[in-house]
């Protein structure tokens, strides 16, 4: 396929408890750069959740498709109609919120120098409702589908080694485990200090797993 087309409203919007956004990347199949929309309903509601992509490292471009937003950038805050592009270094700490309803922002993302490396969390994001409210059994059996459908992605197996691990099922989560790291570097270094995976901090070949 040389070229796809949708609509906004054709892409299926989804959410993991907090706003509402829809795949674009995943919906077009996207390996070299991030790209999602995200809606505020009403005026007033937080579009972009805050963070600084200190982790990522990824520069954002965030475009206005329809709207008014109002980000807020290290505490600065800046006023964005329809048609503005925002663009942000890693570091930065940034939300948006929407001073119309129906306000949508086009996110764009991709980390300096490397390629671009799709984790999945487009497909996780949904079952993040269930890992927030400490549902981590139930997290991990919906995850273990998900993963089980997308192979690919590092990530997604990656957060079901987390909710296994909180949940008990330990040999389950350093198989998932495996899985992740051997797809992706990253994801050992992440391991080395994430508390999700202190369960199995213990387990015969999690130190060999991920170092120390």
């Amino acid at each position: 396929m040389a070229y796809a087309i949708a609509r906004l409203e054709e892409i299926e919007e989804v959410s993991d408890g907090r706003q509402p956004w829809r795949p674009v990347r995943s919906h077009f199949g996207i390996a070299s750069f991030g790209a999602n929309t995200w809606t505020g309903h009403a005026a007033g509601d937080r579009i972009i959740n805050e963070h600084d992509e200190s982790d990522d490292g990824q520069e954002e471009l965030y475009v206005v498709l329809g709207g008014r937003a109002r980000f807020e950038l290290d505490g600065e805050q800046v006023d964005a109609p329809a048609g503005t592009f925002v663009y942000v270094e890693p570091g930065v700490r940034r939300t948006a919120f929407a001073e119309e309803a129906e306000t949508t922002l086009l996110a764009l993302g991709a980390k300096p120098g490397e390629a671009y490396e799709a984790d999945g969390w487009e497909i996780w994001a949904p079952v993040g409702a269930l890992y927030n409210e400490g549902k981590y059994a139930e997290a991990a059996d919906r995850g273990r589908e998900l993963a089980e459908a997308h192979p690919e992605y590092a990530g997604l197996l990656y957060n079901v080694a987390c909710c296994e691990s909180l949940a008990g099922r330990h040999a389950d989560a350093l198989e998932h485990l495996r899985q992740a790291v051997a797809k992706s570097e990253r994801l050992r270094e992440w391991a080395r200090g994430d508390s999700d995976l202190d369960p199995i901090r213990d387990e015969p070949g999690f130190e060999e797993l991920v170092g120390s």
